[in-house]
């Protein structure tokens, strides 16, 4: 449990003057209470500062995090700092009962697995990973428990790697689900333990779910935030916090396309490292991040007001999920916004959140899907949840097999290629894909159509095929096999220095340096990374860095060259 000093804060908000006619004394006790007990604040404030002073706004949610827009308020969270600034404003607001303290949870006893019916219960953090070693004992065969790290205070961060034999994992579309990044948002928690109990059940049972395992590389996540969601203690979930141990929400940590690698001001957290890791590692084509404090389907962009190049898909796919919702829920659930679904910048704007980084660092497809109004619901209305919504979670999944998919080869030796799989006059913002390096394989989700389809790989000779046709709810195969550029070396020494091989994993090498030279390498924000000076061709392992792209200036006699450096 983490602890805070009260005497700190309390100075603080009489250093500031701040118990105003903007903030009742009562208000500020609460407050004070909340974050010398909690780490954070839950709050809310008119939604007219959104449109009476759109430049604060969009200031202020850097250091508060905005959890949602409703019935005429803004609801938001903050630790200490970001409140003690936000205060600085004397926006009108009122401090309100955390969602997790308003919840009591009983005792959950797991005996076995198989034991567990409804799934009405929210279990302790030890039953938690006793479940996830039992996926995986019970069904060898088809489950691998994977802990891709550990968090702040020592919790594992928990996959279940769900996958049958029928094929090799790199030759199928990787699929992820992650839910609770935000502690006290647990509905999709028990819901996720229910899939992965599900699937593993229902395998070589219903046809639906024997598919889906057969032909998708499957990773679930159920809690991506466990200090927060046990904040209180191992014990129960009641007392969870939105942030991590260390105040920090975790999803508005990672690196965002419009405001760079910390637009939070905070470092990359351990579960933010881990989750950015295991991205590197595995090519998810689509993916989700499931929420409560709504009832809608957010799709991409949060950050942008800019449509993505594949907004009509995340329209539709969006509208099916929550049409199906509909068809099995007739009582209003999942209603909200647009009748269910909002592109993110349209609903309200964030930065740093996971949903943009997967779809812009990692070529994927990820939406964020808010799952109820209330975020810490009873736990028996958890069935209720389930009934509404499996059908619509086993339909996305499906989403991972449809639109383009094929192999990139050599064609004179047949070994696979790292490519990039670009559609002519449609493709913008790193909505492109590339095969994988190791089997030539690539998958690319995409609304019906007809298109033209460019595939590029270093020292090949670039091949486009005109007039592609993909089909909604169907897979268009399309296999390629790249000329060797018998030129490509050639040409490149000629406007020598250059790098190869870019994309890379990390490690490069520049070709083509004559005499002394100095390499700078900055990020997309400017921050310069590294700076050193050469002699010679020299080989370089940036692997240490996080994916994306970068900016290298080479100055060699007299001249500079500036390139891009892409690292995958």
């Amino acid at each position: 449990m983490r602890s805070f000093c009260l005497i700190g804060i309390l100075f603080f908000f009489l250093l500031t003057g701040q118990t105003t006619e903007a903030q009742s004394f009562s208000d500020s006790l609460n407050a004070q209470t909340q974050l010398s007990q909690r780490g954070e604040v839950y709050f809310r404030f008119p939604v007219q500062i959104i449109e009476n002073q759109p430049v604060v706004f969009e200031f202020i949610s850097r250091f508060i995090s905005i959890d949602a827009k409703k019935g005429g308020f803004i609801y938001a969270y903050a630790n200490a700092t970001g409140f003690r600034r936000f205060l600085e404003y004397g926006i009108h607001h009122e401090v309100l009962t955390p969602p997790s303290l308003l919840l009591h949870t009983r005792p959950w006893t797991v005996s076995n697995l198989k034991s567990t019916n409804d799934w009405n219960y929210y279990p302790t953090y030890p039953q938690y990973v006793t479940l996830m070693q039992q996926f995986a004992s019970n069904y060898p065969q088809l489950c691998a428990l994977d802990t891709i790290g550990t968090t702040t205070d020592g919790r594992l961060l928990l996959f279940a790697h769900i996958r049958s034999s029928k094929s090799l994992p790199k030759e199928r579309p990787s699929f992820m689900y992650t839910s609770t990044i935000h502690g006290d948002e647990t509905v999709g928690y028990v819901l996720m333990l229910r899939l992965i109990d599900y699937l593993l059940k229902n395998y070589g049972v219903d046809p639906t779910v024997t598919d889906l395992v057969d032909s998708l590389d499957i990773w679930i996540n159920p809690l991506a935030n466990p200090d927060g969601t046990y904040a209180s203690g191992d014990a129960s979930v009641s007392g969870a916090t939105r942030y991590n141990a260390n105040g920090v929400d975790l999803n508005r940590n990672f690196p965002d396309p419009a405001l760079g690698d910390h637009p939070d001001g905070h470092s990359w957290q351990p579960e933010t490292k881990a989750f950015m890791k295991l991205a590197e590692q595995h090519q998810f084509v689509v993916s989700a991040n499931l929420h409560t404090g709504s009832e809608v389907v957010n799709y991409p962009w949060d950050t942008w007001q800019r449509r993505t190049a594949d907004d009509d898909w995340w329209q539709l796919v969006s509208r099916q999920y929550a049409d199906t919702v509909h068809t099995y829920n007739s009582s209003g659930y999942l209603t909200n916004l647009d009748n269910g679904i909002s592109d993110g910048y349209d609903w309200y704007r964030i930065t740093g959140g996971r949903q943009d980084y997967m779809n812009y660092y990692r070529h994927d497809r990820e939406f964020t899907l808010e799952l109820s109004a209330v975020k810490m619901p009873d736990p028996v209305e958890m069935p209720g949840f389930w009934n509404s919504n499996y059908r619509s979670l086993l339909n996305y999944m499906r989403q991972a097999l449809y639109g383009f998919r094929g192999e990139v080869t050599d064609s004179l030796s047949g070994k696979p290629l790292y490519a990039r799989v670009f559609i002519l006059a449609h493709d913008v913002d790193n909505s492109d894909v590339y095969s994988d390096s190791v089997s030539g394989c690539y998958f690319r989700p995409v609304k019906g159509g007809t298109y033209d389809v460019t595939y590029s790989a270093d020292g090949y000779v670039t091949k486009t095929y005109s007039g592609l046709v993909a089909r909604d709810g169907h897979l268009t195969v399309q296999n390629v096999a790249l000329k060797p550029d018998v030129n490509w070396i050639t040409g490149h020494e000629k406007n020598k220095p250059f790098i190869y091989p870019n994309p890379s994993r990390g490690k490069i090498t520049l070709k083509g340096i004559t005499g002394m030279s100095t390499i700078k390498l900055y990020s997309l924000s400017g921050v310069l990374i590294l700076s050193k000076n050469i002699m010679e061709d020299h080989s370089m392992d940036l692997s240490g860095l996080p994916r994306g792209t970068y900016i290298m200036i080479i100055e060699n006699e007299g001249t500079q060259r500036i390139q891009k450096v892409v690292l995958y």
